[in-house]
């Protein structure tokens, strides 16, 4: 029998053994009682600075008689496998995509025996973190293989958070994947798990092989042009090297900076409405500031590691919110287009970083447009990466402390120096954005300086523009993932505007990929 014990708080230094004696005596059991232990769940309480780790417990117990009878402690029910899902297919399907989505849809599907061709239009992760890299450093723009196109897709260059708010089982078997091809097994138990940017980069080789074991076939450096459709079906597809492939099954995992997709599939009469996303700036403090306002005497403790944050303030219909924290992290430039500027957070495994930097970011939608073009939202972020370019002609990407910022002036770096991956000019971030953005950012300021001691600090250092927080569109789908427009279409993840994450945009993936298989079997 399997017992969750939920709610156990203990100190920074208790260790695995305190843990497990405390829930024995949960139990009322002793140690030849149980078969096996784990945690499932450690999250970190700083509420007032009083800090513990809360953890929840499974234990396997040999005899259910005599467990005190607590709100914390549950029996579980026994788990009853699922019936594999198989394929009914016929023609081999097409993953348009690599990131998060577009792998976890090709494994579910090549599990089920019907293994895709998967498209990529940028290089292999291990081509593409040369092509980024050379880039931080001062070379030209790839506009195919960046730190938003390749491999693994956007998430490759980031944190690798695996947070989300999203309840779906699905999520269970993103975590174990990933910790099957790679990644720490304490991702399967952190209240806020991430892999890492370092380590998340063999992982998806590793995914990239197993996927060629199952009989997937990849081609990078091969992006989606067109689309070959007959009486509403869509019947093939063409890509960038002028090929034309048959194709009844095309799923589109495209991410959120496919803009030239976006285009041709609004041509191709995809439909497609706006949907409200985010723009800001990128801020950073030091990271042992931010350990200190958050832990208190404890800041800096091995078993605590960088602290993050999550903040938000809302104003009728205008919020100001922090997004994709990334502790002990850089900032990295993450244009895809020329003569743009655009930003985004990364850290590796060990956060060990200087700075603490996350998206502080405010919501956009069509008050701002003043436009209901399904593609209005795209041209407004490139209006702003464009801007950003133009304000320091190209030299880097504009910065100011958030002291000047607030008070309408430029003042000298402090304390906190930026760690953009490139050069950086300052300058006064309020002509960048539309007034009631620049006033929202002001006001949110104001507020989680209230919350987090010295988040206002006049030192902190602004870094702009963020603009691709998630998808500016959705691409409308039916309940069965198709689209609504066009047979044989199925648009997902981040791109379509049906997740914002690694976690949801894989889950997304999976949803897709099941939705054709259960399809295919009615058919069969």
């Amino acid at each position: 029998m399997i017992v969750r014990i939920n709610n156990i708080k203990l100190s920074p230094d208790a260790t695995f053994e305190e843990l497990r004696a405390t829930a024995l005596k949960k139990l009322n059991k002793k140690e030849k009682d149980i078969e096996d232990f784990r945690i499932v769940r450690r999250s970190v309480d700083a509420r007032k600075k009083q800090v513990s780790l809360v953890y929840s417990v499974e234990a396997a117990v040999r005899d259910p008689r005599g467990i005190a009878s607590l709100a914390d402690i549950l029996i579980l029910p026994e788990e009853e496998p699922e019936k594999p899902l198989t394929s009914g297919l016929k023609d081999r399907p097409v993953v348009v995509g690599t990131g998060p989505c577009g792998l976890f849809c090709a494994l579910t599907l090549a599990r089920a025996g019907a293994p895709p061709l998967i498209l990529e239009r940028g290089a292999t992760v291990e081509k593409r973190t040369g092509a980024v890299e050379s880039y931080w450093q001062g070379g030209p723009l790839n506009t195919n293989t960046n730190v938003q196109f390749g491999e693994g897709g956007a998430g490759t260059f980031s944190d690798g958070k695996l947070t989300t708010r999203i309840r779906d089982i699905r999520s269970k078997q993103v975590l174990e994947d990933f910790h099957r091809f790679g990644a720490d097994s304490d991702i399967l138990y952190q209240a806020k798990p991430h892999i890492g940017t370092d380590v998340l980069r063999q992982v998806i080789q590793n995914i990239r092989a197993y996927l060629i074991e199952l009989g997937c076939e990849f081609r990078f450096e091969t992006a989606l042009t067109g689309l070959a459709i007959k009486n509403g079906h869509l019947i093939g597809i063409k890509t960038s090297h002028g090929e034309e492939l048959p194709c009844s099954h095309l799923i589109l995992a495209i991410g959120h900076s496919a803009r030239d997709t976006y285009e041709m599939l609004y041509q191709s009469g995809v439909s497609m409405v706006q949907k409200p996303f985010s723009v800001g700036v990128r801020i950073e403090h030091l990271q042992e500031d931010i350990d200190r306002a958050m832990y208190g005497e404890f800041a800096g403790h091995p078993n605590l590691g960088a602290a993050d944050y999550q903040l938000s303030y809302r104003e009728g219909d205008d919020a100001c919110y922090s997004f994709c924290m990334c502790p002990g992290g850089l900032v990295v430039a993450s244009a895809s287009e020329p003569e743009s500027i655009v930003t985004n957070g990364m850290s590796c495994r060990a956060r060990n970083e200087k700075n603490a930097n996350a998206a502080l970011c405010v919501n956009v939608d069509s008050r701002y447009f003043k436009d209901d073009h399904p593609l209005a939202g795209v041209a407004f972020q490139r209006k702003l990466e464009q801007k950003a370019f133009a304000m320091t002609k190209g030299v880097g990407a504009p910065v100011q402390t958030v002291g000047g910022f607030m008070e309408g002036r430029l003042m000298p770096f402090g304390k906190v120096q930026p760690s953009y991956t490139g050069g950086v000019v300052m300058q006064d971030l309020s002509q960048l954005f539309p007034r009631p953005i620049v006033s929202m950012l002001k006001r949110g300021i104001t507020q989680f300086g209230r919350k987090i001691d010295g988040f206002d600090c006049a030192d902190a250092v602004f870094t702009g523009p963020e603009t691709r927080t998630s998808a500016p569109l959705r691409i409308l789908r039916t309940e069965t993932c198709e689209s609504v427009s066009l047979s044989g279409l199925y648009p997902a993840g981040e791109g379509a505007g049906y997740a914002g994450g690694i976690m949801s945009a894989a889950v997304d993936g999976i949803r897709v990929a099941q939705a054709i298989l259960r399809d295919s079997q009615e058919k069969a």
